[in-house]
């Protein structure tokens, strides 16, 4: 929802969570120090392509996060395939995602929810905002009485389906699979059964890019292959040689 800053006099973006099954008073307590902790976290990252936490706290038994108003759209908007950004926009997008994501995890914060719909861009004015920063171990702390799966499945890395802790290298295979989809129109692993994307995600690489774009150079599509491997050491090291390499692929793309 939106809301007018007394701070500031500006809008903002205000995210209220409800923490669910949570009835002992020592445990509610519990759960508010550990979510403004988190909080204060994720206030110390300023970056110009990531979505500023401006304030945080409870009201009324509810907490919540008030976030910096970002101008455009989800890149959602732009994965069907009649929708598709030109090639060189996407990898320029990639850079910038990349970008954030290095900075983030040398202040050791993961995103854990890297998707088309928490990248806000506008294209005309040449502004991206990775959004939702940290709010996936927000909403941990606000369901650890539940089963919630947190996170989008199909943007799961192969580790976090086996019940492992959220790393970089788990946002980075996140942006593979966004690129992969901005790049084809289509998810790199698909099925209508849960189960069987789960399993798709755990034992299945994921196809070539160029066996569905043939136009994407090899250095583009080797990238985003390094960057969907299922085993962690073999992923980019981090978000800036992810960003590096698009950068190559873009140069690549420029040249006559």
């Amino acid at each position: 929802m939106l809301f007018r800053s007394q701070r500031n006099q500006g809008w903002v973006a205000l995210k209220v969570f409800a923490p669910a099954g949570l009835s002992d008073p020592a445990e509610r307590q519990d759960l508010r120090t550990r979510f403004l902790q988190e909080a204060q976290v994720l206030q110390r990252l300023r970056h110009p392509d990531i979505v500023a936490l401006q304030a945080a706290g409870e009201s009324a038994g509810q907490l919540w996060l008030a976030m910096e108003l970002a101008p455009g759209c989800p890149l959602d908007r732009y994965v069907r395939p009649s929708a598709l950004l030109p090639m060189p926009v996407v990898v320029a997008l990639g850079q910038r995602v990349a970008a954030a994501l290095a900075y983030a995890h040398t202040q050791g914060v993961v995103h854990r929810d890297i998707k088309p719909s928490n990248v806000l861009v506008s294209l005309g004015e040449q502004s991206l905002k990775l959004t939702d920063f940290g709010t996936a171990r927000l909403l941990d702390h606000c369901r650890t009485r539940t089963e919630v799966m947190l996170g989008s499945p199909a943007y799961m890395a192969p580790e976090l389906l086996a019940g492992n802790a959220a790393t970089p290298a788990s946002d980075l295979y996140a942006l593979g699979v966004v690129l992969f989809e901005l790049l084809t129109g289509q998810l790199p692993h698909r099925s209508a059964s849960m189960g069987e994307l789960l399993r798709q995600i755990a034992n299945d690489p994921a196809p070539d890019l160029r066996h569905l774009r043939p136009d994407v150079p090899a250095p583009l599509a080797q990238a985003v292959t390094r960057l969907l491997s299922r085993r962690q050491a073999d992923r980019p090291a981090n978000g800036q040689q992810v960003a590096r390499e698009l950068g190559v692929a873009r140069a690549l793309m420029a040249a006559p």
